[in-house]
């Protein structure tokens, strides 16, 4: 087995890189990816003991449990970021801490099971709001207030779909690695 960097332990199939422009065919795409992304995780779980659920996916990382519960934590927020922008003129969303809200007690010890049908109803809905908008509401921008960046709607949802991929990957490499 080749040693991987804490770089490539970091980022298992790379780190986002925002298009210049997006197709109807990418977005597509994306949107299929965050509506595959419940069962792609819960896949990426299946079988793990308590114990290996405390595993870190690299050194000073998450656990698996965490990065299950990070996952529906922000991807519920992701979804509440879509409705504010479809439903305000370029809203200024609310950022969270997404470390300290690993650590709390549920980020850290909640059923791994809870955050599987968290995001598994969550995705439903998104998935439904999804495939229901236009061009022109994909075209709509919520203010990240720390980048002060105008973030359009079709953009941030290739963004979802890397990090669902990205966090279910680094569940996938851990087994790898570790044969489990």
């Amino acid at each position: 087995m080749q040693d991987l960097t804490l770089e490539q332990l970091r980022y298992p199939i790379g780190v986002f890189k925002k298009p210049e422009i997006v197709t109807p065919e990418m977005l597509s795409g994306w949107i299929s990816d965050i509506e595959a992304l419940p069962a792609q995780l819960r896949a990426a779980v299946e079988g793990l003991t308590e114990e290996q659920l405390l595993l870190p996916y690299r050194p000073e990382g998450w656990t698996i449990r965490q990065t299950v519960n990070h996952t529906a934590d922000s991807h519920a927020n992701a979804f509440i970021r879509f409705k504010l922008a479809l439903t305000e003129e370029n809203p200024t969303i609310k950022p969270y801490e997404e470390q300290l809200w690993a650590e709390l007690e549920d980020g850290k010890n909640a059923p791994i099971e809870w955050s599987l049908v968290m995001l598994e109803m969550i995705h439903k809905r998104w998935i439904m709001l999804l495939k229901s908008m236009t061009e022109e509401q994909f075209d709509r921008k919520f203010m990240h207030p720390e980048t002060k960046h105008l973030n359009a709607l079709r953009t941030v949802t290739g963004m979802y779909s890397w990090h669902g991929k990205h966090h279910t990957a680094h569940i996938t490499s851990l087994r790898s690695r570790m044969g489990i």
